[in-house]
C-alpha cells in the first residue's frame, strides 16, 4: 500500500513538531544546567571571598589548619548537592524526551498495524498462511520491543536508586566527619 502525499505530508509534519519537541525539551535542560552553573560560580565567589578573609586573619599554623579542615566538610557536602542536582536535571530531560519518543513510537506502530490490517483485509484468497505469518511477526516484534523497553526502564530505576544511595551515603559520611575545634 503507498502513501498519499497528503500521508506523506503529514507524516513529515509529524516528525518535524516531534523533533522540535525533543531539540526544545533538550536546550531545557541545558538551560537549568548553566542556570545551576551560574548560581554555583555566584556561591563559589562569595565563599573564596570569605576563606580569603579568614585565612587572612589566621594568627598561626594551627589555627590555619583548623580553618582548613573546618572548610573540607562543607565543600565535600556541597559537592554531593551539585552532583544530585546535574543527575536530577538530565533525569527530568531524560523523562521528558523518554515521553516524547514513547508517544512517537506507539503512533508509529498503531499506523504500522493499520498497514498491515488494510493489507490483510486485501490479501488475495489463498494467502491466509501468509497474512498469519506477518501479524504473528508483528505480534512478536512489538513483545520483544515492549520487553526491552520494560527493561531499559527498570535499568534506568535501580540506577537512579544507587546514585540516591551513593549520594545520600557521601553526604552523610560528610556530616560524621569529626570537625576539628579552632583554638581561641
Amino acid at each position: 500500500m503507498m502513501m498519499t502525499a497528503e500521508q506523506l505530508v503529514a507524516a513529515h509534519k509529524a516528525n518535524v513538531e516531534t523533533l522540535f519537541g525533543l531539540t526544545q525539551k533538550a536546550f531545557e535542560g541545558v538551560e537549568k544546567l548553566v542556570e545551576l552553573n551560574l548560581q554555583v560560580a555566584k556561591a563559589s565567589l562569595a565563599e573564596a571571598a570569605e576563606h580569603a578573609q579568614a585565612a587572612l586573619s589566621v594568627k598561626d599554623a594551627q589555627e590555619l589548619l583548623a580553618l582548613q579542615a573546618s572548610l573540607l566538610q562543607p565543600s565535600a557536602e556541597k559537592a554531593a548537592a551539585y552532583s544530585r542536582h546535574v543527575y536530577d536535571i538530565a533525569s527530568h530531560t531524560n523523562a521528558e524526551i523518554n515521553k516524547i519518543a514513547e508517544a512517537q513510537i506507539a503512533d508509529v506502530q498503531k499506523k504500522f498495524l493499520a498497514v498491515v490490517d488494510n493489507a490483510v483485509k486485501n490479501a488475495p484468497a489463498g494467502t491466509e498462511s501468509a497474512v498469519a505469518l506477518v501479524k504473528s511477526a508483528v505480534a512478536a516484534a512489538n513483545n520483544a520491543f515492549e520487553t526491552v523497553h520494560k527493561a531499559a526502564k527498570q535499568a534506568a530505576e535501580v540506577a537512579e536508586a544507587n546514585i540516591q544511595a551513593v549520594t545520600n551515603s557521601a553526604v552523610k559520611a560528610a556530616q560524621q566527619a569529626p570537625r576539628p575545634k579552632r583554638s581561641a
